[in-house]
């Protein structure tokens, strides 16, 4: 076994003919690829095509079912709180399968976690930030596994709020900014709390968790958009950063637009920073993810050319869309933090670090540690519980087992264990806990199969469901319809900040005016010389 794993096995028997050339020709031929991106129109087309293809892999939205119930309603087409589903509901039989504590043990870190060949912890902490904007469950207590607190988009709710009253909540109602304070010469936002209660201006925002915190810790709380937005060091830091850009964005469009009031201000800013977190999702959080040689890019034109896809409807989550991203081996047992190796509880609740370390000192950090792989024998021992409720919940949702979704993403159905990972230890625990592949649950599945390729951080079946939901999430955003994706929707200014930012990296640079110096701010990981 490698450090990434075993060596591959994968082959046309266990991919499917069509899968495995699709992805032979797609990470080989490097000079090939590099020559037809030379050249813009042929780029733009395949661009299109490559995308409109992944997404054709499952059939397109609306589903037929949500997971409100087991039949088809027009209250089930239209009623957002509860989460569209792929495949229908299975009634399991339990004792065929494991209890989910112990299926969930088949995710445990052993002495030492096995890193990831690309990834740093920064595309961890994205990840988790990115998705929570929209891929959130219920909030209620107790919390009903059917349901879901999400807008369904691409919104920076991280940042604006998930209503019109948070938003309103965040802002400073001049100049088009959203409320903030200066420490140690950054920009923050303000702190929620003051005397352990929520401050009568930010009542319509919330806390998971809130009561459960002393009064001293609620003080150091910022006041965010998202409940978790003070969840973890790294969706704090890249709350932050949006912020920061949000108000840089909003002052340079108050400058070259003197007469436009602060709504027109606030909401022009709004705009470029949603499409921009749209354009770094796609051509440097996907890219990174796939290992092809082929950049996909969000090009201006490209909703156009698939506004008349199948696929290219309402916004709606899923729940094996959320299932699919809980990719908790991502995350180191001790991160690095302003130098130090901080254990992963001490990174919790923890933005009072970021101001004397510095934002731009933390990014660099992230970027210059290994996450982990994703996949099983990975996961700490403090996010354990996650994964048994995961598999617990699954089952409460009725998910269809591993093979059925195999069959539903046009993979052939797996019929031994070997052929899900040549890992023995992976593939011997999977047999003592499951009588049959047919039994084996959506989510061990997901991460007990092996990658493509050396190169690929993700395995077929997770790569494929996320492609499809990723593609379809971001680029129905209605802010990239061809009659609103222009200059009077962005202003040219925010046109040409859209146009200009190819990376986290050109964000962080742009935000940290308290540290200027160069800092490596990356997904993947620093090339050797």
């Amino acid at each position: 076994m490698t450090p990434e794993g075993p060596a591959s096995a994968r082959g046309i028997a266990t991919d499917g003919l069509a899968n495995r050339l699709r992805f032979l020709a797609l990470t080989n031929g490097r000079p090939f690829w590099d020559l037809v991106q030379k050249c813009p129109p042929v780029r733009r087309r395949l661009n299109a095509t490559l995308i409109d293809h992944a997404v054709r892999e499952m059939p397109p939205r609306p589903e037929p079912l949500s997971t409100m119930a087991d039949y088809t309603s027009w209250a089930s087409l239209t009623d957002r709180t509860y989460s569209g589903r792929h495949l229908p509901p299975v009634r399991a039989d339990e004792d065929r399968l494991p209890a989910p504590e112990v299926a969930a043990g088949l995710f445990a870190r052993g002495e030492s976690m096995i890193p990831c060949r690309r990834s740093t912890v920064l595309f961890a902490y994205f990840a988790q930030w990115f998705t929570d904007g929209f891929l959130r469950s219920d909030t209620n207590v107790p919390r009903d596994p059917r349901k879901n607190s999400s807008n369904h988009h691409i919104d920076l709710n991280q940042v604006y709020g998930l209503n019109a009253a948070a938003t309103t909540a965040l802002r400073t109602l001049e100049g088009g900014l959203l409320k903030s304070q200066l420490i140690d010469g950054g920009e923050f936002p303000p702190y929620l709390c003051e005397h352990g209660k929520i401050k009568p201006e930010f009542a319509p925002l919330s806390v998971i968790q809130f009561d459960e915190l002393t009064d001293a810790r609620r003080d150091t709380l910022f006041a965010t958009g998202s409940d978790r937005g003070n969840i973890q060091i790294g969706f704090t830091m890249l709350t932050v950063l949006f912020l920061r850009e949000h108000n840089r964005v909003a002052r340079l469009l108050a400058r070259r637009h003197p007469r436009w009031d602060d709504e027109r201000l606030f909401q022009t800013a709004r705009n470029v920073l949603i499409v921009l977190l749209i354009k770094l999702v796609v051509e440097e959080y996907i890219n990174h993810i796939t290992p092809y040689h082929f950049r996909f890019r969000l090009d201006p034109r490209l909703s156009a050319a698939l506004a008349r896809a199948p696929w290219h409807r309402e916004n709606w989550a899923s729940v094996e869309f959320n299932l699919v991203y809980r990719w908790h081996s991502l995350i180191p047992s001790r991160l690095s933090v302003g130098g130090r190796e901080l254990p992963m509880a001490e990174t919790l609740l923890a933005g009072p670090l970021i101001p004397p370390t510095g934002l731009a000192r933390l990014f660099e950090d992230a970027s210059g540690q290994r996450a982990g792989r994703i996949g099983l024998f990975n996961t700490d021992p403090v996010l354990l519980p996650i994964e048994t409720a995961s598999i617990a919940e699954s089952r409460a949702l009725g998910l269809a087992p591993y093979n059925s979704y195999r069959r539903h993403c046009r993979f052939p159905a797996v019929r031994r264990f070997e052929h899900i990972t040549a890992d023995r230890r992976a593939s011997g625990a999977l047999r003592e806990l499951y009588r049959d592949v047919d039994d084996i649950d959506l989510y061990v599945g997901l991460f007990a199969e092996e990658p493509g390729s050396p190169d690929a951080i993700l395995p077929p079946l997770l790569t494929k469901i996320i492609a499809i939901d990723a593609f379809s999430q971001a680029l129905t955003n209605p802010l990239l319809a061809p009659r609103v994706f222009n200059a009077a929707t962005f202003s040219p200014y925010g046109i040409r900040v859209i146009a200009a930012t190819r990376s986290l990296a050109d964000v962080v640079r742009r935000n940290t005016p308290e540290d200027p110096a160069p800092r490596f701010v990356s997904m993947s990981q620093q090339p050797r010389p």
